[in-house]
């Protein structure tokens, strides 16, 4: 469509006026939020907050929505959920009037709550799909579009295809009907509270932990957590622990990236902590360190890993193919099946019979009947349990001793249009694997290397790594 037919359709006149300022300046973003429309897969959608069509805003989220709406048909039930970052909470109305006017039945979460919360929320109330107005972690321009199915789930193929059909045969974003009269508030924070406390014993003993909400909305959900799991001794980041769509002060709001744990680490030095436990801005994420220390992904995968596995007495453990090999050794210690995935939550969710699903990039899922995706509330609560009743870092040693050390790590490197398939390479016992980014635009390069000692692991990572390409900054 051109620029011309999306101004004259836009229902917002703050896009449409910036649009229309664009056609009489020939403002070169022009060409760039008109070169076609924002593409619907099986991360939804995720791109820039602003105007046109390869864009966040109430036109794309209206037409997305329509689609959607014919997809499931009327009679059918929806959850509705958002962030706090920028155009959200007007993406959630869009969302939930559009899916009301076309017959269905919303159940509106209140604003600015954690992802988990809304994937919890369609098993819980027995909904036909869910929809989570959030961007994660991507920088603080950005904005997105999360569907879940009946299952819990994030969308697979065919559906993502299905519901992206649907959306390219919408009519114009001011042609598709909004109404409030199928809209019900809910709340399911108690219950999700009261689940996820029930997967913990009591602490044995009180480490002083920090906690960081890094100016998302997992802040409040997380301290109620922790306080009623018996965790007294707990100490906000307090510069970011309210939710701010602008991130002042990380360069990008991923715990993932060098830096972002800073004040963590400052604030942990100030109150003497033993554990620092960061959320990502929507909460479905969880960074763990001590002082001294970050543990990559795939050391907290392995702990709460082999904590799930030492209580089980059956099931099903599973990581995506870029996670590092320690897990499938701790599933065959304990007797217990082990399923590699493609990278992403939608497939780790789906494993029959699972009991745990990590990935790499920061991704825990600990209660799979509860939650089917990420959650890093309950990874957080599971991992202050473990710190109580042992050292983590000696743990670690343990599975070190008792496995080979596994010793991982990644370099991102930002690109304009991320392409190509996975490509991985085996070097005796050590690994790199390639692969584009599904939500991000990067090239990922992931190495693991594994040796009977830490010092000879850490020399052949080195060895691995020596050419690489540089990382990108974010």
């Amino acid at each position: 469509m051109t620029p011309e037919e999306w101004a004259a359709h836009d229902p917002d006149p703050v896009t449409r006026a910036e649009v229309r300022g664009w056609l009489a300046s020939g403002d070169p973003l022009l060409a760039e939020r008109f070169d076609g429309p924002l593409t619907f897969g099986t991360a939804g959608l995720r791109g820039p907050v602003g105007a046109g069509e390869t864009a966040m805003n109430v036109a794309t989220v209206t037409r997305t929505t329509a689609g959607l709406a014919a997809w499931l048909g009327p009679g059918t039930r929806v959850v509705v959920g958002c962030d706090a970052r920028h155009g959200s909470a007007d993406f959630r109305a869009a969302c939930a009037e559009v899916l009301s006017a076309a017959g269905i039945e919303v159940l509106a979460l209140p604003p600015q709550l954690p992802t988990p919360v809304t994937a919890f929320a369609v098993r819980h109330l027995g909904a036909d799909a869910g929809v989570m107005i959030t961007a994660s972690h991507n920088p603080a321009t950005d904005n997105g579009y999360k569907v879940y199915d009946a299952t819990g789930s994030q969308i697979i193929p065919p559906t993502d295809a299905e519901i992206a059909a649907a959306i390219a045969a919408a009519p114009w974003a001011d042609e598709v009907p909004r109404s409030r009269g199928n809209i019900t508030p809910v709340d399911v924070r108690e219950e999700y509270l009261a689940r996820a406390v029930s997967l913990i014993d009591a602490p044995s003993s009180q480490p002083r932990i920090v906690t960081t909400a890094m100016h998302g909305v997992g802040g409040a959900v997380l301290a109620e957590a922790l306080q009623r799991a018996g965790f007294t001794d707990v100490h906000p980041v307090p510069e970011q622990e309210q939710p701010d769509p602008d991130f002042p002060t990380v360069a990008f709001p991923n715990p993932e990236e060098e830096g972002a744990l800073d004040l963590a680490f400052a604030r942990a030095a100030e109150v003497g902590a033993d554990l620092i436990l960061a959320l990502d801005p929507d909460a479905d994420r969880c960074a763990v360190a001590v002082p001294g220390r970050q543990f990559t992904g795939d050391e907290v995968g392995a702990l709460l890993g082999w904590d799930v596995a030492s209580r089980a007495t059956g099931g099903v453990l599973a990581c995506s193919n870029v996670s590092s090999r320690l897990l499938r050794r701790i599933a065959a210690h304990h007797g217990l099946g082990f399923a590699e995935t493609p990278t992403g939550f939608k497939w780790i969710s789906r494993v029959p019979d699972l009991i745990y699903g990590y990935e790499e990039a920061l991704g825990y899922c600990v209660d799979p009947q509860a939650v089917g995706d990420k959650d890093g509330v309950t990874a957080c609560l599971r991992v202050a349990e473990l710190a109580s009743r042992s050292s983590l870092t000696a743990l670690l040693d343990e599975l070190g001793e008792l496995f080979g050390y596994h010793l991982t790590t990644q370099v991102a490197v930002r690109v304009t249009r991320p392409s190509g398939d996975m490509q991985v390479r085996e070097i005796g016992p050590d690994r790199i694997i390639v692969r584009p980014s599904g939500t991000e635009p990067k090239i990922k390069y992931y190495f693991e290397a594994v040796a009977p000692t830490r010092a000879e692991a850490q020399q052949r990572l080195t060895a691995l790594t020596a050419e690489a390409p540089a990382p990108s900054s974010g």
